[in-house]
Formats: C-alpha cells, structure tokens, sequence
C-alpha cells in the first residue's frame, strides 16, 4: 500500500466513524508494499456447477424421510413435515432457476419450527437433510445473539457464516439452510426468567427481516476490518467488482427448542385444572407429548411476537425417547454412537464384542439421564473409559462387554487384564527394548537391559501404572551426559545396566565415570 491510499483510506474511515479515529498501518512506517503485491483473486466456481444438484432436484418426501430413517430413529411425524417442507422449498427454487417462477412473485416461504425435548435428534434431522439436499448448512444459538450485536452475535451474522459455509460463493449461500437452536430461550415473558426480556424481544424482530427476505452486507458495521477491506477493495480500480450482500429470500429458517414450560401451557389449556386420581395419573404421563398439539397463541403466550410466529407456518413436536428407543439408536441406527466407540478402540488395534444384555443396560442407564440420546455417550463413557485409558498400552486386542461389564466396569476391567498379565509383560519388555532403541538414536549409546533390570522394570510399571518409557526416563536422565564422559576417555559406546543401576542409578553411574578415569591414567 502506498503512502496516499493509506491517507486516502484514513480519510474515508474518518468519514464514516469520525475524525476521532486513528488508524496505523499494519506496515509501521514502510509505504512500499503495493496493490500489484497482492495475490489475484481467485476465479470464482462456476455457477452452473454449483447449482448442479439443486437445478436437477427431484426428490420425493419419502425419498428423504427414507434416508433420514437411516440416521434417525423414531420421530415419524417429524420426518414426515421436514421431507413435505423442504421438497416444496427446494422444488420451488429449482422454478426460479430454471425461470419458471418468477423472483418478484409472492412466495409463503415455509419456515419451519421444530419442539421437542433434548437429545431427540432435532439437530441431528436437520444436519441429513442439508447434506442430502446439498446445500450449506449453518447452526447457531439462540442465546448467543442480542438486540444490537456489539454485546454477543447479531443474528445477520448466521447469514454471513452461511456465506463462508459456501466457501464464499454467494450465489450458493442464497440458497441454504439456517438453523436456530435454543430459540424458546427468545421468549420475552417465559416462567421463570425474572420478567420481560427486551432483548430476546429486539433479537426475534431482527429475525423477522431475515425470515422473510433482507439483503444482508457481508461485512458487518461492527467488523472493522471487515469494513476496511471492503473499502480498500473499493478504492483499487483493477480488483474485481463483488457481491457484497446476500439475499434471504430463499434461505429456509429452521428454529428449534425444548419449550417445557410450553407443553405445562398447553397441559393446562387441553385438561384444565386436574384434581385428585386424575392429577396423579396425568403427572405420570409424558408432559411433551402435549408439544404436538400446540397452536399460535400458545406461541404467542408463551412469550413470542405474533409476527415471528407467523413467519414459522411449520410446526412440528419430536417425541421423547424410551428405553427401546434408545437401544434402536445403539443397534441400528448409521452412525451410532457405539460405532464411534468401536472406531476408537481400532485406532489402537483393539476390538470388541458388545452382548445384547449390555445394550439394554446401557439404554436403561442412558434413560435414567433425560437428556435423549445424549444420555447413550454418558452412559457408554462410563463403561469404557478405563479400557480406553488401559488398554492400548497392553497386547490385549480383544474383550467381551456384556451386563456386568456395565455395572462394574472397573472390576471387570482389573479381571481382565490380571487374566493377561503375561501378555502385559511382554508388552513391557518390549517397551524395554524400545527405550535402548530410542537412546542409542537419539544419544549414540547402546544399552544393555540384563533380565534382573528388566524384571525390575517391569515391576514398578505394574505397580505404579507408569509407562517404561517415563520410568526410564526419569531414572536415566543424568546418563547422557555421564556416558559422553566415559566415552572420552575410553571410547566406550557400549553399556550394560543391571539390577543395581535400575535400583540407583547416579551411584552406578558414578561408579562407572570413576571407573573410566583411573583406566584413563592407567593408559
């Protein structure tokens, strides 16, 4: 950058921030770095090869509810809606590329809102769906943004992470998917939230905007030095001309939250105040079951603005999952949680048999959490989390998991590998071997380990759990530098260590240096 662009930038800043506004060149004082140092812009991807999925889209609903039934277990009626909303969606925007539809006509974009508890696999539906589909997908928090954007995330932001999803190609970004967690927390007069929040209020009108179609600028006024490279790109006549916002029209808006005190509202509205027997007997039910059921002025009541409902003309409830559920996920759904687990474990050549009595303990166990699936990772976290940190620093390469396994991990554990315990030493007089290996490479030196250093060895890594390697490490630590003084004066590369040096060895050590110095005069 030269000199007088710099001035001339300063200049523009000062215009639009105030003349308060100082700025320093990221060079110091060095003006020689020119715009023709610059690297190129890079050649944008072709359009057509980008659209290539979308202009030949001819999915059916139950092309997609199949798929989804791959991944995600249970929520029929969910699946269901999301296949019907989004083939419609999509359907509609391969018309407007293919210029059926006009852009200016009046099209009822179908938002939708997804309610359920957590773990039911709302996130989980929405992510397969845009990887089927094709199309850049973007999750953001409800809780993270504000009003202005200066105190947390302003929500344009989420358009803006949809652009750079797509790898910066806008064209592509216009026609993704954003999808809003936690977004009963935008209720402005929810149970329990100490009164009115103004700011959930001012967030849901932002997304009123969005929702419903805004050009959103790519660099946010918040963003410094977005804006200044804006402008320096402005200021160059020769770069190439870019986009510098991005349509919302055709971007599906997905919200989603768990809305519990939502499904007490509507509890109320369907059953009325509820006395004695029956009191008792609607409490045992499933209280989220009532989120099917739910209409506008739930929404309304709840705490939401009437226009922000009315932008979300999809509505859909997951159900909760049960135990049977939950052991459906482990067995067959693609992608399990288990399979993880199992992908582990072959990182370290390490196998395993799961029973189907462990699978029920851990469907069982993982219930008792209430956190849906979410629960299933708790639970298998508990039973392998010892084996995991065990196991693959021994030979042992396979074990069986079964109910007690799940119960008692750690006994069956401390069974397991006692029932190995040959294959245990082996493992560590090859971690022996390795050590000298890794000495006479890195120091020059060649050790030798007599049987009765390494017999005590291996009994103080059994003892204390402490690797070969860190064992040696710190009992050896002063040879390196003992050794190259008896190397000097006798040339001697080669050393055996015994028992006694495994027991003290700066004595051993010290005996040797003695001893290397009086062969030294003797010679």
């Amino acid at each position: 950058m030269s000199k007088n662009d710099f001035d001339e930038f300063q200049k523009q800043i000062q215009k639009m921030f105030g003349n308060n506004v100082k700025l320093q060149t990221p060079f110091g004082n060095n003006f020689q770095k020119t715009a023709s140092e610059e690297p190129p812009p890079q050649p944008e991807e072709p359009v057509e090869d980008v659209f290539e999925k979308i202009r030949n889209f001819d999915l059916k609903p139950k092309d997609i509810r199949d798929e989804l039934d791959k991944y995600v277990i249970k929520q029929s009626e969910a699946k269901k809606v999301l296949s019907v909303a989004v083939c419609d969606h999509y359907n509609h925007v391969r018309r407007c590329l293919e210029g059926k539809d006009k852009l200016g006509d009046e099209y009822a974009k179908q938002n939708i809102i997804v309610l359920g508890p957590t773990g039911v696999g709302k996130t989980y539906l929405l992510k397969c769906i845009a990887r089927i589909i094709g199309v850049p997908f973007v999750k953001a928090d409800a809780t993270k943004f504000s009003e202005t954007g200066y105190i947390g995330k302003d929500v344009e932001d989420m358009v803006r992470d949809l652009a750079k999803t797509a790898d910066g190609n806008i064209d592509l970004a216009e026609f993704g998917i954003v999808y809003i967690d936690e977004v009963d927390k935008l209720a402005n007069s929810g149970e329990g939230r100490g009164g009115k929040d103004v700011n959930g209020r001012g967030v849901q009108i932002n997304l009123l905007k969005l929702m419903e179609e805004a050009d959103v600028s790519l660099k946010s006024q918040a963003d410094m030095m977005g804006q200044m490279e804006f402008m320096m790109n402005m200021m160059n006549d020769k770069s190439k001309k870019q986009k510098n916002s991005i349509n919302t029209r055709h971007i599906l808006f997905i919200v989603s939250g768990a809305f519990s005190k939502l499904a007490e509202r509507i509890q109320r509205r369907l059953n009325g105040p509820q006395i004695g027997f029956m009191s008792e007997h609607q409490e045992s039910d499933d209280i989220n079951s009532y989120l099917s059921k739910v209409e506008t002025a739930d929404l309304v009541e709840y705490g939401f603005e009437p226009e922000f409902v009315g932008r979300l003309p999809v509505r859909v409830a997951c159900e909760s999952l049960n135990e049977n559920d939950l052991e459906a996920i482990l067995t067959n759904s693609k992608g399990s949680i288990l399979t993880q687990y199992g992908e582990d474990f072959a990182g370290y050549d390490i196998s395993f048999d799961i029973t189907r009595g462990a699978l029920k303990e851990i469907a069982h166990r993982a219930s008792l959490e209430k956190t849906g699936a979410r629960g299933l990772m708790t639970s298998l976290e508990r039973v392998f989390r010892n084996f995991k940190f065990e196991l693959p620093s021994t030979r042992i390469n396979k074990f069986k998991v079964d109910e007690k396994t799940v119960q008692y991990p750690d006994e069956v554990l401390k069974e397991l590998l006692e029932s190995n315990k040959g294959l245990q030493k082996e493992q560590l007089v090859a971690e022996v071997e390795s050590f000298a290996k890794a000495f006479q490479k890195d120091q020059g030196f060649t050790l030798h380990f007599d049987e009765g250093a390494i017999e005590l060895l291996v009994e103080s890594s059994l003892k204390t759990g402490k690797t070969i390697k860190i064992i040696c490490e710190d009992k050896f630590k002063d040879y390196p530098y003992g050794l190259k003084l008896i190397s000097e004066k006798g040339n001697i590369k080669d050393f055996t260590i015994s028992r006694e040096a495994v027991i003290d060895p700066d004595k051993e050590l010290s005996k040797w240096v003695v001893e290397g110095f009086q062969n030294s005069s003797e010679d």
